[in-house]
């Protein structure tokens, strides 16, 4: 009991690695210029997690997106979020589970190949932001409201291009965009987190 509880403590003492300053990028705003950025589809993705039935949470991701960000630092209501993902592309730890997340009982990708958010608005305040858009999601489109966080900045070692990260959360229905099936064991709740990097063009 005692070794058990020195281990916890010996963890809990831990540093998060997984949080902690690495890479060139740095949380500091300055190192954002004006200008207009592209997408980086390896290393961005569109998270999702569903509750099933009502035993655990189940995530998987949307990968390979692509899109632009258009912003200014000293004209931030100027600034505009295009982005877009497919939807063949949802990914989660089982083969079988993701040709029927792209199977017409769920988002249609053959009718419905790529979901898209739209910024209409951007209201920043420091290092985070408040984008309102809209999401096109299976053949419907409803607004949305993503709290955003600007990550990190820097020029990339590997592209030599001026790089920005920025995370941003969400939670829709899928109810909301006609997704229903099997509403009575997962969960119509589905929280979004977008984690996104994009380079200057």
């Amino acid at each position: 009991m005692r070794l058990a509880l020195t281990a916890l403590l010996a963890l809990a003492a831990t540093p998060a690695l997984a949080q902690s300053d690495v890479g060139p990028g740095t949380a500091n705003p300055a190192q954002v210029a004006a200008g207009t950025y592209a997408i980086d589809p390896l290393h961005s993705q569109v998270l999702f997690t569903v509750k099933h039935m009502g035993f655990t949470f189940y995530s998987g991701q949307f990968t390979e997106p692509t899109g632009t960000l258009v912003l200014d630092p000293k004209k931030p209501a100027a600034d505009k979020v295009d982005i877009s993902f497919p939807t063949n592309k949802a990914v989660t730890t089982v083969a079988h589970l993701n040709e029927h997340l792209a199977s017409d009982q769920f988002l249609d990708s053959a009718k419905f190949p790529t979901a898209r958010f739209v910024s209409t608005k951007v209201t920043v305040s420091g290092t985070k932001a408040t984008i309102a858009g809209t999401l096109t999601l299976h053949g419907v489109t409803r607004p949305v409201v993503l709290d955003a966080r600007f990550v990190g900045g820097g020029v990339n070692p590997m592209s030599k291009k001026p790089t920005i990260g920025f995370q941003a959360t969400t939670t829709i229905k899928r109810s909301d965009y006609g997704v229903t099936f099997l509403a009575d064991l997962v969960s119509d709740s589905v929280p979004l987190t977008i984690n996104a990097a994009f380079e200057a063009q």
